[in-house]
């Protein structure tokens, strides 16, 4: 027999108020929180966003940010292009002297290279550590060197700054036998004048009245102004030959420039040799700026273990160095 439509759909219990109750109690709770405890919801997540955003736009501006220097000073160091050992050991002791409040540039000059050999391996130098300068000139120690050297580098430089600005405040001609403490250094000439400078270790140093006293080649500095009157001066062109830290001496003089001189003795000195002191060589000494006349690696070894240089070597089970 067939059921009437409405017998055929299926019946249910009618739901009791307990069960409604129970129902409708987690909905509840959900409005609540939505509505009473964060009513601004996606405006808070929207604002945290762009908060978010914000500090990654300043940390991103900030970060890049460094200190401008306090100068900007070039380290030009004369040597023969075949003393491969030698600037090895003068790279690593400069190397590792950093976080120094003026930019300093380290590099050695040679004058052209013949041998064949030696421009191969020098340019293999180059391509490694981009700290080489060849000038166009016979090789030579007191034919001219330090003339080619100074009078070249406006020409090879200028506009290497960007902004019109020099390329560099002060240049420095000093030898391989010579160790700057760069920390000093950059101390000592902070607040020296920009122009018209001639810094070093006065010569002869034994008698102070001479008149004819210049900086002794061990390491001197000279303001890029004075660098730029010396590749244009007739004076300097026209004597170029001599022991030149007294010819440099004599153009100044002569030009009736570097009347900002600054006499570092005694935190510049020739290492002591034999325990014979006097007003050039002595002891090492805490403030020292420049000790010169280090011949071999027995005297590089001394200074630098004076100086702690190899104190912040880490430990490792890979060496032992007492």
């Amino acid at each position: 027999m067939l059921l009437p439509p409405a017998a055929m759909k299926p019946s249910f219990p009618k739901p009791t108020p307990s069960a409604i109750a129970l129902l409708l109690l987690p909905l509840a709770l959900l409005a609540f929180i939505f509505l009473f405890l964060y009513p601004n919801e996606f405006e808070l997540q929207h604002s945290l966003t762009t908060a978010s955003c914000r500090t990654s736009t300043v940390a991103n501006f900030v970060d890049p940010v460094t200190r401008k220097p306090d100068f900007r000073l070039l380290i030009g160091i004369l040597t023969l292009p075949d003393r491969y050992e030698r600037r090895n050991l003068v790279r690593l002791a400069y190397s590792l002297q950093t976080n120094l409040t003026a930019h300093v540039d380290v590099r050695f000059v040679f004058c052209n290279i013949t041998a064949e050999e030696h421009q191969v391996l020098v340019a293999l130098e180059i391509m490694q550590y981009d700290d080489i300068i060849i000038l166009n000139c016979p090789e030579n120690m007191d034919g001219g060197k330090t003339y080619a050297y100074f009078s070249s580098l406006p020409q090879i430089l200028n506009g290497t700054n960007g902004g019109g600005d020099p390329p560099y405040d002060y240049v420095m001609k000093t030898d391989d036998d010579t160790y700057f403490r760069l920390h000093n250094l950059a101390e000592s000439l902070r607040s020296k004048p920009r122009e018209d400078l001639y810094y070093g270790f006065l010569n002869p140093c034994n008698n102070p009245s001479l008149p004819r006293r210049y900086m002794s080649g061990m390491g001197y500095v000279l303001s890029w102004d004075l660098v730029e009157w010396i590749a244009t001066s007739e004076i300097a062109r026209n004597r170029t030959a001599g022991p030149e830290d007294s010819v440099t001496g004599a153009w100044l003089r002569d030009g009736n420039r570097g009347k900002n001189r600054f006499d570092m003795n005694p935190a510049m000195y020739d290492i002591l040799d034999q325990n014979r002191v006097n007003c050039f060589r002595h002891a090492f000494v805490p403030d020292t700026i420049a000790v010169h006349k280090l011949k071999d690696q027995k005297k590089w070894a001394t200074t630098l273990k004076y100086f702690n240089v190899t104190d912040h070597l880490k430990p490792s089970k890979l060496y032992h160095i007492p």
